[in-house]
């Protein structure tokens, strides 16, 4: 039964994360009649909205983002120098929440407010479920053993739910922002809208879908410390 309650939690948790990758990595193509690279058109928009001091950066694979406190949207190497689907849309959600940012609207007030928490409480999370097998060996309690699981667990939901609340944000950057200005502004064809929907979607819940994940490991944990 415990196996079965497992399969299904893990279906249930890594599907947007798995769902998320899978999008990403299909409009991932290079396309040769785009005008420009993602990090081309984020230098553009940022120019067309007059976001002064914003930078576009480069940074690691899957850390794309826009940093308020830096005034920066990062974006991921394959996104910066690729002229894809998923990069020209990438870069326009960051560029979004750049918008977002600079315009000081009060939806923004959610990253501010909740992000910091939602990271805190997912980290400190999985840093208890890495101590796992040393607190099995150390204090030889299944009571305490069981503690710092229901911790590590609760932690991670808790985060889980804090992006939850951000999501209206993250909805906003892809669908308020990004999705129009690509529209209107024909840096895509008709045809390519309902992939950089799909795109857009995907990044809207990254953040929500890798917390989710993250709870998962502690269900993993669960399995290995009962063998």
């Amino acid at each position: 039964m415990f196996f079965i309650i497992f399969a299904i939690l893990a279906i249930s948790v890594y599907a947007p994360s798995f769902w998320v990758r899978y999008v990403m990595s299909k409009h991932g193509d290079e396309l040769i009649d785009l005008p420009g690279t993602g990090g081309e058109l984020a230098r553009h928009l940022i120019k067309r909205f007059d976001l002064s001091g914003v930078k576009v950066e480069e940074t690691e694979p899957f850390r794309d983002c826009f940093d308020p406190q830096d005034q920066a949207v990062r974006l991921s190497t394959e996104n910066y120098n690729g002229k894809s689907l998923t990069a020209v849309a990438v870069a326009a959600h960051e560029v979004g929440h750049a918008i977002q940012f600079y315009r000081k609207e009060k939806i923004f007030e959610l990253r501010s407010r909740y992000l910091p928490t939602a990271r805190f409480l997912s980290q400190i999370g999985v840093g208890i479920m890495w101590l796992f097998p040393i607190l099995a060996i150390v204090l030889r309690s299944p009571f305490a053993v069981g503690l710092a699981i229901g911790t590590s667990l609760v932690m991670q939901l808790m985060g889980a739910l804090a992006y939850l609340i951000i999501l209206p944000e993250e909805w906003d950057a892809s669908f308020n922002k990004a999705l129009p200005i690509l529209i209107e502004g024909n840096y895509i064809t008709k045809d390519q809208i309902p992939k950089i929907h799909s795109v857009l979607k995907a990044a809207a819940i990254t953040y929500f879908s890798a917390a989710l994940a993250n709870v998962f490991n502690v269900w993993r944990w669960l399995l290995i410390l009962r063998r």
